[in-house]
């Protein structure tokens, strides 16, 4: 299977070439591969499909269209089968390609730039500072208010298995190799035999689960990604940030504070995921603090090989020395590796004493003791006597190279490894609270309270000093369980240190009592308190989640409700005056699009700051985007700058879900680069909040425009999904939504309840389908209806979009998010999907619908942008949707087939096992394809 069209050119940058290369080499080790296991009739049907797929690409010919579908739809089950696989493992060996090839365009930058600085970089932004000549005090104010968490989420979009990962990530590697120019001949030939077994090997992989995976597997995914590549990638950010401030402003002390971190919804995020209990709770900090552990083990055996010096040769500390006759005066015999013997090496004996005790920490029978770190500034201690005493003796070079790494890791990392959020249902907290209040003769009937009826209660409960429950009565499994994650967070914070979990985030947070009540639970069990004398205690926060757009309306509201409350006010005096608020931004475009949500976000957030700002409050916005387009996914850059800079004081957290780890996190290089521009921004960010831009003004004029077309477009959006009484059927029907759900790639189910609402469909399967089907109707529709009204044929007001493209971030984002989804989307496929309706005229009056905005739309923002054809503004990701579409066609129109043979045969009440594993193979590989799902 190989890529023809991909042949170099002396017009293409050597760079370019340097990827088609690589696409051409992995495309014909998969033809390799096919002629292997299926003999060369399937190499030939498979290159025929291509083939007829690409020409239809380059021209769409009616006669040629349906000998296409003749001859997928006269193909045998088993060819069938090893076509869909053909071009499923084809996409995950171009994906391999292209990341690897964002790597070597890096480096390729380094290596030729000389001394000139790459945009994006942490260094562009540092010399930016120096340039607008900003102080060095101005500067650390600047790096002390920063702040950003990165908060990995279990979202069920990633499909790929960790098996089909771990290959992909040997194949990385060894791909590589191949910029290697000193490579012979042989060791390239071996190399390409190492290639040739790992694609067999992934031929021969089952990509599909079997089953389910637990929570624990999501908990262990998602820390692949620490123990692959975070764990040391994330120091070296900080490395680089402080190298620039000491090239740029040089004569400074510069340590950098911890201003980016990672969390984690993984263990923690009960809604509507009945698996996600206190133990599992427990077991996933457990895990966070064993990986923690063993990384810091693996680091100081490396420290034993490298500190080799001898008291023969250079004089120790003191202190070092007073450091080691302590821990033998506690620790007996060290059992973890064998004690190091030599006197003459103190750092290897300091080492193998701080090893034991590293392991020892594992040990709950020793808390307390000098044979254990009881906290990681403990062992960071070790380490400053450690480092310091390197330093006395002139080895700063070997200090600054592996100990001021190390103590940074022990700073970021702990011993917790990274924040557990905690997140639950406000239902769920309101008929836990009903129970216990029902059965303590408080009130009889809370769920029927006003919402300030509710809040007095509440308020007088927090001041109230008597507990609430009582271990003797019995309570219902839900509410037991409610009062087990307040007991366990307690516990945890114990054991693993505060920082471990210190957010509760409520979902579909609607009114101030929402958040009182997971601060009466907190109070139960100690996490919140009044002390004697009169002080507040409060080591977890009620976070509220605003997702649909009337919460996001009311929002402002229960906040200000909130901080007029002194002992809410009080709790958050206690957390340092700063508070969370989550946005929710899936459920926020499922309710009312693209357009409309990104507006009502970005009011939302000004208006909930003013609050803050009236009540001296910091307040630190938690944006929830997914991956795709449609569920608010961007480049982490650009959804940094995507916020109002006067939003961005407290700092931000930003969801990183499903297939955007493995995208962003899964290779050292990307991880860095990536992290990198997150850096670039928020410094950018800071600046710009400190020192405006001149455009700011205008900014007024133009938002006044946008809430004008947001409102249109909630409209038209609404006239559609909520509106239109055929426009259901048209959803279910026209994509793999009942198949999606069949699809193992999550714990969660992938509806709230068991019911066929739109309300109580998850915005996940609601994108991952139209996704799927081609459409990718959530993150543009209404878009077109709603620019044409406001420009009304009137060409000043098509200027105006213009100049508002060149000079408003926030339209600009607005614009280039939708040119994305319109290039992914292909209507002429999405018509294949609208054949599964049944009912004609629903078909063709919803699909005219759909067809005209798309075409409105794109027109549209070719005027606005000025370009000739849409995403021509990223001709590296335009480019890179034009060469995968001909790959993506096939399997839509075999998952097409598939899923209307499927139905039919349900409709009769059979089922067939092998076409349903058809249809998800076909969905696997439409994912790998377009590079999002959900």
């Amino acid at each position: 299977m190989s890529e023809q069209t991909a042949s170099p050119t002396a017009v293409r940058p050597q760079s370019s070439n340097l990827l088609r290369r690589d696409v051409r080499f992995l495309g014909n080790i998969l033809g390799e591969v096919l002629v292997h296991q299926g003999g060369e009739e399937l190499l030939e049907i498979v290159e025929k499909i291509r083939e007829m797929s690409k020409t239809l690409r380059a021209e769409f010919l009616p006669e040629l269209y349906e000998e296409f579908k003749r001859v997928t739809e006269s193909l045998s089950p088993e060819i069938r089968h090893q076509v869909i696989r053909a071009f499923a493992i084809y996409f995950q060996l171009v994906n391999i390609a292209e990341q690897n090839h964002r790597v070597r365009r890096k480096r390729d930058y380094e290596r030729s730039a000389g001394e000139s600085v790459q945009p994006g970089s942490i260094e562009s932004a540092v010399q930016t500072l120096k340039e607008r000549e900003i102080e060095v005090a101005v500067v650390k104010e600047m790096l002390g208010d920063i702040s950003l968490e990165l908060v990995m989420t279990a979202h069920p979009t990633e499909a790929t298995r960790r098996a089909v990962m771990d290959v992909h990530q040997r194949m990385a590697s060894e791909m590589m190799e191949l910029d290697n120019p000193t490579l012979t001949y042989r060791e390239r030939e071996k190399l390409r035999e190492r290639l040739l077994s790992e694609v067999l090997t992934l031929w021969q992989t089952d990509e599909l689960r079997d089953r389910k995976p637990t929570v624990i597997d999501e908990v262990r995914n998602g820390l692949y990604y620490f123990d692959e590549t975070l764990f040391e990638v994330l120091p070296e950010v900080y490395e680089e940030l402080e190298r620039c401030l000491e090239k740029y402003y040089p004569g400074e002390d510069w340590h950098v504070p911890t201003y980016l971190r990672f969390g984690s919804w993984i263990g923690g995020d009960r809604d509507g995921n009945p698996s996600v209990t206190a133990k599992v709770t427990w077991e996933t900090l457990t895990l966070h603090r064993q990986l923690t552990l063993e990384k810091y083990e693996e680091k100081l055996k490396e420290l034993m090989d490298l500190l080799s010096f001898s008291t023969n040769i250079v004089d120790v500390t003191p202190e070092l020395q007073e450091s080691i006759a302590t821990d033998r005066s506690h620790i007996e015999t060290v059992k973890c590796i064998e004690m190091w013997r030599n006197e003459k090496e103190p750092y290897r004996i300091k080492l193998s004493f701080m090893l034991e005790k590293l392991t020892n920490t594992r040990d709950a029978a020793l808390k307390g003791t000098a044979k254990r770190y009881n906290s990681p500034d403990e062992l960071k201690a070790d380490l400053l006597v450690i480092d310091q005493s390197l330093r006395h003796h002139y080895a700063d070079y070997v200090a600054d190279t592996y100990i001021k790494k190390l103590i940074r890791q022990v700073e970021l990392f702990g011993f917790h490894l990274l924040t557990l959020d905690v997140r639950q249902h406000s239902k769920e907290h309101e008929n836990a609270m009903a129970e216990i209040l029902a059965k303590m003769n408080v009130v009889e009937d809370y769920a029927s309270l006003t919402e300030e009826e509710k809040i007095e209660l509440l308020h007088q409960l927090l001041n109230d000093p008597r507990p609430l429950t009582a271990g003797y009565l019995d309570y219902s499994e839900s509410t037991r369980e409610c009062l087990d994650v307040y007991e366990t967070i307690y516990r945890a914070q114990q054991e693993f240190g505060e920082v471990c979990i210190s957010s509760y985030l409520i979902s579909m947070t609607q009114g101030a009592s929402d958040m009182l009540e997971v601060m009466v639970f907190a109070k139960e069990v100690g996490l919140y308190r009044k002390e004697t004398d009169g002080t507040i205690r409060c080591t977890l926060q009620s976070v509220p989640l605003f997702e649909t757009i009337d919460d996001l309306h009311a929002a402002p509201d229960i906040m200000a409700r909130l901080f007029r409350l002194q002992v809410y006010r009080d709790a958050v005096s206690a957390r340092g005056n700063l508070h969370e608020i989550m946005l929710g931004y899936s459920d926020s475009n499922k309710d009312g699009g693209a357009v409309t949500a990104n507006w009502e976000l970005r009011v939302a957030m000004q208006d909930i700051t003013q609050i803050g700002n009236e009540h001296n409050v910091r307040l630190k916005f938690f944006h929830g985007r997914g991956g795709a387009l449609g569920r608010g996914g961007m480049p982490l850059n650009r959804s940094i700058l995507a916020q109002p800079p006067h939003t961005v004081g407290g700092g931000i957290k930003i969801t990183e879900q499903g297939e955007v780890l493995s995208s962003r996190y899964s290779m050292q290089g990307i991880a860095y680069r990536s992290l990198e521009q997150a850096t670039w921004a928020l410094v950018t960010a800071a600046r710009l909040a400190r020192f405006p831009n001149q455009e700011a003004e205008a900014e007024k004029q133009w938002e006044a425009i946008a809430r004008e077309i947001s409102d249109t477009a909630l409209t038209t959006y609404q006239d559609l999904i909520f509106r239109d009484p055929d426009f259901l059927t048209f959803f279910k029907e026209s994509t793999p939504l009942s198949e999606v759900g069949e699809l193992n790639i999550g714990s969660r189910p992938s509806k709230r309840k068991n019911s066929d609402r739109f309300e109580d469909l998850r915005a996940i399967p609601w994108v991952f389908a139209w996704t799927q089907s081609r459409y990718l109707l959530p993150a543009w529709y209404a878009a077109g209806t709603a620019i044409q009204k406001y420009v009304d044929g009137k060409e000043a007001h098509l200027d105006t979009l213009r100049q508002m493209y060149a000079e408003f971030p926030f339209f600009r984002t607005l614009i280039d998010n939708l040119q994305m989804a319109l290039a992914k989307a292909d209507l002429v496929i999405a018509r294949e999907y609208a054949s599964m309706i049944k009912d004609e005229q629903v078909r063709e009056r919803i699909f005219g619908l759909i067809e005209s905005e798309h075409k409105l739309t794109c027109d549209l923002i070719l005027k606005i942008t000025g370009q000739q054809e849409i995403l021509d503004n990223v001709p590296v990701i335009q480019e890179s949707i034009r060469l995968r579409n001909p790959y993506v066609d096939p399997l839509s129109y075999l998952q097409v087939q598939l899923i209307a043979e499927l139905r039919a045969l349900r409709e009769q009440d059979g089922d067939d096992a092998e076409l349903l594993r058809e249809v998800l193979l076909t969905i696997n590989g439409i994912a790998a394809g377009l590079r999002n799902t959900g």
